[in-house]
């Protein structure tokens, strides 16, 4: 079975562009981001390494840590980086892992349902499909995305699931449809209204079970 919401992130230690990595002790105290990618030097992954690369001061600015996995070698990574910050005008500095092994890509059920791993083997074999794991200061899974091979994925989309997260990790709420912040959020129904009112201020009842106030943050 794959890993699920609340569940704890398998901690493990790899090599890195950024050295060895205990991935529980990188976390530390902040928000971390788990993304796999079929292989170095292919074109889809140039740019979704790229978009991240780019977006090193939104994840920053949200104490969140971002770390790359790939079934290629740290040797490998360290030469494909050139394309990436070629492609993406800014410097990857988040670290990618070197997952030969396929440990990681094991421990966290990013294999496709069909994966084969023979010498020699190309994205297509051994696709570690493009998995996101959103994963909490306490180690736990917050979020998970998994997107084929041939789509790649919106980091804007990423970006926007992290702020709902951190919006309502811990806190009486959840966030609507297409929220973004800065809009209102939804009141949990372990809050009656008259609670909801003494806590957040004017609640819009628009149903008995869907209230909402003002974002809180």
């Amino acid at each position: 079975m794959g890993l699920r919401i609340n569940d704890t992130a398998p901690d493990f230690t790899a090599d890195s562009t950024a050295g060895e990595i205990k991935f529980h002790d990188w976390i530390g105290d902040s928000y971390a981001i788990l993304f796999s990618h079929p292989k170095d030097f292919t074109p889809v992954c140039t740019t979704e390494f790229g978009a991240v690369a780019q977006l090193a001061p939104e994840f920053e600015k949200r104490n969140t840590k971002v770390m790359g996995v790939s079934v290629d070698s740290v040797e490998e990574h360290v030469k494909w980086k050139s394309d990436i910050e070629q492609v993406a005008g800014a410097p990857a500095n988040f670290p990618i892992i070197d997952d030969t092994s396929l440990n990681v890509s094991k421990l966290y059920d990013m294999l496709p349902a069909d994966a084969y791993m023979p010498d020699g083997r190309t994205a297509a074999d051994s696709a570690s499909v493009r998995t996101v794991f959103i994963i909490g200061p306490d180690k736990k899974v917050r979020l998970t995305m998994s997107y084929p091979m041939s789509v790649g994925r919106n980091f804007a989309e990423i970006i926007r699931a992290l702020d709902a997260v951190q919006a309502t990790d811990g806190k009486p709420f959840a966030t609507p449809a297409n929220w973004v912040p800065g809009q209102d959020v939804i009141v949990a129904l372990s809050v009656s209204t008259d609670e909801a009112k003494e806590k957040f201020g004017e609640v819009d009842v628009k149903l008995p079970y869907l209230r909402t106030v003002k974002s809180q943050g």
